[in-house]
C-alpha cells in the first residue's frame, strides 16, 4: 500500500506576497520563473533547466517566454533594476503551468506553495466573477432606472398637455361671447 507523500505543513507564505508576484501578461495572469523560484526556494537556473528537459509538459497555454518588449515593459515598472544581468528572458507560468511545475520539481515545498498558488488564482477568479455578477446587475439597475426615467418623464410630458388643454378649455369658458345672444341668456 502506498502512502501519500507528505506535504510540508512549515511552509507559510502570506497569500499577499504570492499575489503580489502575479501579473497580467498576453492578458493572462502569470508567474514568473524567478518569482517561482524564489517561492520553492531553488535557483532560477534550476528550474528552468527542470522545465526544458520536460517541455512537452508546458504547452504555450501553461508557459511561455516573455519577447525584449513585455520583458522591458515589466522592468520598467519597477524603476531600478531589481533583474540584475539576465542573460535568458524570463519564462511565464499560467495557473496549469505552475500545477506541472509541482510534478516536475517534485519537491514538498514545490507541491506545498502550488497548492497556494492555485487556491490563490481560485479566490481570485471567484472574486472577479462576483465582480463581473454585481456590474451585471448594477447595469440592470440602471436599464431600470433609465426606463423609470423615461417613463416619468412621459408622464410629466402628459401631465403638461392635460393642463395645457385645461387651460384652453378655462380661456375657452372664460372668454368673451361675441354675436347674437339668445332670448333667455343675458350677458354681463
Amino acid at each position: 500500500r502506498k502512502s501519500m507523500p507528505k506535504v510540508s505543513k512549515s511552509v507559510a507564505i502570506p497569500d499577499e506576497i504570492i499575489m503580489g508576484k502575479i501579473y497580467l501578461i498576453r492578458g493572462k495572469k502569470v508567474l514568473l520563473d524567478k518569482d517561482l523560484a524564489e517561492l520553492y526556494d531553488v535557483d532560477t537556473k534550476q528550474l528552468k533547466r527542470a522545465v526544458r528537459r520536460n517541455i512537452t509538459r508546458f504547452p504555450e497555454d501553461f508557459m511561455f517566454e516573455l519577447n525584449t518588449n513585455e520583458f522591458n515593459d515589466l522592468r520598467s515598472q519597477f524603476g531600478t533594476s531589481s533583474w540584475g544581468g539576465v542573460r535568458y528572458l524570463p519564462m511565464a507560468f499560467t495557473e496549469h503551468g505552475v500545477l506541472m511545475l509541482a510534478s516536475v520539481l517534485n519537491s514538498d515545498r514545490a507541491i506545498s506553495v502550488n497548492i497556494q498558488v492555485v487556491r490563490i488564482f481560485t479566490r481570485m477568479r471567484k472574486l472577479l466573477a462576483s465582480h463581473a455578477e454585481i456590474l451585471r446587475r448594477l447595469e440592470k439597475i440602471e436599464e431600470k432606472m433609465g426606463e423609470h426615467d423615461n417613463q416619468i418623464s412621459l408622464i410629466f410630458e402628459y401631465l403638461k398637455q392635460l393642463e395645457a388643454v385645461k387651460q384652453q378649455e378655462l380661456e375657452q369658458k372664460n372668454r368673451k361671447r361675441i354675436g347674437f345672444k339668445s332670448s333667455g341668456h343675458q350677458e354681463d
